[in-house]
Order: C-alpha cells, then structure tokens, then sequence
C-alpha cells in the first residue's frame, strides 16, 4: 500500500518528519528505526486526516482484508503502540495520538504537509496551544479535551525516559517523606530555632509566622500526595501537574530554610543545601512524567 513516488508527500509536526513513500520517520533531522508497514499505514491515515477521529473500521477496511484470518484488535493495538513509542507518546497525556474511546483515534497535533510544490498548516480547531504544549488530564470522564497549559521552561515529557512505576512511587513518596520531616521538626522546635534567627525582633516574628503557616499547609498536602501514592491513585499525574504551581511556590519558600541557621551550619553548607532544595519541586515533577511514558510500552493503554 506503497504511495507511489509521484505521490510522496513530507508530513512534518512537532520535532518530527515523515516520508510517506519510504515511510521514514525523523526527529530533529535523524533518521529513526523505520516503521512497520500497518503503523506507517496508520500514521499516514492519522496525518491525512488530522484533527478528525479515524474510526476503527475505516483502519480495518483500509489495512486488513478481510478475508485474512488475524486479531485485527491486537495487531491494531500493537500498530498503534508502536508508533506512540516512535513518538514518545503516551496514552494517557497524547501530544499525538489521541484515542477516542469506543471509536478510534485522533492526530491532535498541528501538520505542515509538503509535497514538493506547496506547503500549508493545518491547526486542529479550538485548540489554544500547540500540541506540544499540551498535557491530557484522564481522569476527566469522557472528556479526553481537558487541556493542561505546560510552560515552556520545564522538561518535555518526550525528553524524558521512562521509568519503571514502582521506582517512581518509591522515589516520589521519599520526597514527599523528606518534606513532612522539615515540617514537622520545625514546628516540634519552633523556641529552638526563633532563639537561634540573627534577626531583629519584628523580622524573626515574621519568619516565623510564615514557617507555621507554609508548615500548616504543607503536610496536609504531602499526606494527600502520599496517600495518592500508596493507593495508586488514577489520574495522579494530571492532579499533581494542577498542583504544581502552588507546591512550586511552598517549596522554593522552604528552599531557603538552610539560611535560618546559617550561624550554626556555615555559608557554604547552607548554600548547598538550598540549592538541592530549589531542584526538589522540579524532580518531583519529571518523575511522575518519567513514569507516565512507561505505560506506552505496556499493553492495554491504547
């Protein structure tokens, strides 16, 4: 089902370049291993119709004969893993392909489609930010659209590798661990360390008033995130993606902790002891991201 090479088109999105004639797929201008013929069939289907749900019977009618004797159901999810594994796709938080419950699958990125003669963009209608730019919340029943902003600075999730889930919950869970100490041992010697501020009265009141209340607010949040963690909540990802401004927020606060003791640590192990602290709230993020990529190669996620 070769196009012919009269008919060869350049699809390009995102980072990536495909060549429906030899069905060669590029990332930033390097070749990948080449597709297998049904997913290089089924991207082709995708990017023709992008931003249109491709149903599960045109694929069947269109890649699988039927009078050939196959699970079209598992070679359709193998096809479909496949590609989102080429893509660095995920079905849960799809920058690509997107599954359509109970109907079949859409390209939700934007493609510029290039033949040799004219090149043009088409957008998916009523989308305010570039695909890339997109994180899918799933637990949003029957509303695959719920759209989460993803600012530019942080990580991508196709930049990241994925990670086995247990190692994410375990390193998560540390984290979370890590924070509910600081809290609490601050609160249990709040005398302690108001006596040990090398700041005016009126200045260390402030501190203080501001520990108790970021403290206050802190371990209700990382029980919950513990919680979530211990019982696998769904959807975890995208309620943590929600939350991530605010913890953002309340731990590069707590970052700075280290300088209330400074008289007793020294400038040089307080510096260093903030600077991990300002990288915490970031690594928690790209672990639940590391671990949301993991489910592209597991099956059962289309």
């Amino acid at each position: 089902m070769h196009e012919s090479k009269s008919e060869a088109r350049i699809f390009r999105f995102g980072i990536f370049e495909f060549r429906t004639d030899s069905l060669e797929l590029r990332r930033d201008g390097r070749t990948e291993p080449r597709l297998r013929d049904q997913a290089g069939q089924i991207l082709i289907m995708l990017l023709e119709r992008s931003s249109d749900v491709v149903t599960r019977e045109e694929l069947r009618e269109r890649l699988w004969l039927s009078d050939t004797f196959v699970d079209f159901d598992h070679g359709l999810n193998t096809a479909i893993n496949q590609l989102r594994t080429a893509l660095g796709d995920s079905a849960t938080n799809p920058r690509f392909i997107q599954t359509v419950p109970r109907r079949g699958y859409r390209f939700i990125a934007p493609v510029e489609v290039v033949d040799g003669r004219s090149a043009a963009t088409t957008q998916p209608p009523n989308q305010p930010w570039k695909a890339s730019e997109i994180l899918v919340d799933p637990a949003a029943p029957g509303n695959p659209g719920v759209r989460l902003a993803r600012p530019w600075l942080l990580s991508d999730p196709a930049d990241l590798p994925p990670v086995p889930n247990k190692t994410v919950r375990v390193l998560f869970s540390l984290i979370q661990i890590i924070y509910l100490s600081f809290y609490i041992v601050s609160l249990a010697r709040l005398s302690i360390l108001g006596g040990m501020l090398t700041l005016p009265e009126n200045q260390a009141h402030i501190v203080l008033v501001l520990l108790i209340i970021t403290a206050a607010v802190g371990i209700p949040t990382r029980l919950y995130l513990l919680a979530a963690v211990a019982f696998n909540y769904r959807g975890l990802n995208a309620k943590f993606q929600k939350l991530f401004p605010f913890l953002l927020i309340l731990d590069e606060l707590w970052a700075l902790a280290p300088f209330l003791i400074v008289e007793q640590i020294g400038a040089g192990l307080a510096l260093a002891a903030t600077a991990a602290l300002l990288y915490l709230p970031f690594s928690q993020r790209s672990l639940l991201l590391m671990g949301a990529l993991r489910q592209v190669n597991q099956p059962g996620n289309e």
